[in-house]
């Protein structure tokens, strides 16, 4: 007999993700993992990629907590002002209305994990974006796979 109250979970794969520059001129990138349209309920989940040298520009939420979760690299997160250093499996917590930005300031890419309960418009911001591929170098971080060997 089938519990009527278990729900199918939403599986997707890094091959699955769709990735967008929110602007031509930013130096990160965002993959959406899970969005209000796939998860049927109000957050964003996605990947974070910044180039070297990359950083958001400084935003605020005004009801959305964010945290971000550091995969891969290093570099600093700044908020209303106060700038720490941030590595692989660090967490950010940034509360509504905090003024912050990540930057990369490391010699490899900076992959994050970024939450942000409820929404707030973000993942229709970032689709509004440029759509761009995720590269080899991409999948092999998020499939937590040895980096090809690059030329």
């Amino acid at each position: 007999m089938t519990d009527p109250s278990c729900v199918i979970p939403v599986v997707k794969s890094p091959t699955d993700y769709q990735a967008f520059r929110i602007s031509p001129h930013d130096s990160n990138r965002l993959a959406i993992v899970f969005d209000p349209q796939s998860a049927n309920m109000s957050l964003t989940l996605c990947v974070e990629i910044f180039d070297v040298g990359g950083k958001t520009p400084p935003n605020r939420h005004q009801l959305a907590v964010e945290m971000f979760f550091v995969l891969k690299g290093e570099g600093t997160a700044t908020c209303d002002g106060k700038t720490v250093p941030i590595r692989a499996g660090d967490s950010i917590l940034v509360p509504p209305t905090g003024i912050h930005e990540i930057c990369n300031t490391g010699s490899d890419r900076l992959y994050a994990l970024c939450f942000m309960v409820p929404n707030e418009d973000f993942a229709e911001l970032i689709r509004s974006g440029i759509p761009v591929e995720l590269d080899a170098e991409d999948m092999a971080v998020l499939r937590r796979s040895p980096a090809p060997a690059f030329a």
